[in-house]
């Protein structure tokens, strides 16, 4: 695959990640809203209830990626995505996952929604159950869909875990989790892989050893 370094392919490449998602994790079940890359500070994404878009008369809704965190391990940029899926099959069903006041605290239900879909979840006291990582589930899954990383990202101000959903999409801010999967690099020809657990591998192509990058 070529890297993804221009934003048309990005975005085609989350729309290709979204309905991946979707059919692995909710059983089809959900249709995709119009998706979008744009600055959010102090968010990674958001989910909105209302229709943000029109398309031919009709309303739909909007997941968005924060445009200044692209440059994060792509099985947290599938997190992120993940969770905000997890908003709208709550919204779907009709579940209010976040408190009505400031529409920011997440509740029991949604912490139910995002466990039961690919992700840890751990508890905010400011903001509830907003603080999702991905599941050893998850990235299994994503190196098993062989997926790459976003190698374009707008310079924005970031560094704040998303969870927004509402009106007003915001986010909450709070300090992001660090990914469970390590990241191996041949020193030869630059190929990188993804393991859950530490390994010891050489490059088919250059017959050097992976060297471990983080």
């Amino acid at each position: 695959m070529k890297p993804l370094t221009k934003y048309n392919r990005v975005a085609g490449y989350l729309n290709k990640i979204y309905d991946m998602l979707n059919a692995d994790f909710f059983g089809g079940e959900l249709e995709r809203p119009v998706i979008t890359i744009q600055s959010t500070p102090r968010a990674y994404g958001h989910y909105t209830l209302f229709d943000a878009w029109d398309v031919r008369g009709a309303g739909e809704h909007e997941i968005n990626i924060g445009a200044g965190t692209l440059d994060r391990p792509i099985e947290l940029i599938v997190s992120t995505l993940l969770h905000e899926m997890c908003h709208q099959w709550n919204d779907v069903h009709g579940i209010q996952d976040c408190s009505a006041a400031g529409r920011m605290y997440h509740n029991k239900y949604y912490k139910a929604a995002a466990e039961t879909h690919g992700l840890n979840v751990s508890r905010s006291e400011r903001y509830g159950w907003s603080i999702t990582s991905p599941s050893d589930e998850l990235i299994e899954w994503v190196l098993l869909n062989d997926l790459v990383e976003i190698e374009l990202n707008r310079n924005d101000p970031h560094g704040f875990h998303m969870g927004g959903k509402g009106a007003a999409s915001g986010g909450v801010p709070v300090p992001p989790t660090k990914s469970n999967s390590r990241r191996y690099v041949c020193p030869g020809c630059g190929a990188i892989v993804r393991a859950t657990r530490a390994v010891n591998i050489i490059c088919g192509d250059c017959l050097q050893p992976f060297t471990l990058t983080d």
